[in-house]
């Protein structure tokens, strides 16, 4: 029993935290901010795999569902946003060697 209050009093902390820092970036911030959440998350999987191991109550398997389906959907989400991010800066113009291709 001391060991779920101690795992969950770690996931509320970490709750807050999360909530306390994301909080505090600026909307025009949080598309870039999701590309770089890629490698938090990534680790945030690690140690769903890692703590699997050693889960022994219905309850840890709860849990630990729980982490790998949304830091699943965070990697997989980031991954959307940094694609589109990065459509937006390429140029839709042909080139100045295409157009001289295109002349021969």
């Amino acid at each position: 029993m001391p060991d779920l209050v101690v795992s969950i009093t770690l996931f509320v902390l970490a709750l807050l935290i999360g909530i306390e820092v994301i909080g505090k970036v600026p909307a025009t911030l949080h598309t870039p901010l999701m590309s770089g959440a890629n490698s938090i998350h990534g680790i945030v999987i690690v140690g769903v795999v890692i703590v699997a191991a050693e889960a022994q109550t219905p309850l840890a398997y709860v849990f630990i569902f729980l982490a790998a389906v949304l830091g699943t959907m965070n990697v997989v989400g980031g991954y959307v946003v940094t694609d589109r991010m990065l459509e937006m800066f390429k140029s839709s113009k042909p080139s100045r060697k295409d157009e001289k291709e295109g002349d021969k």
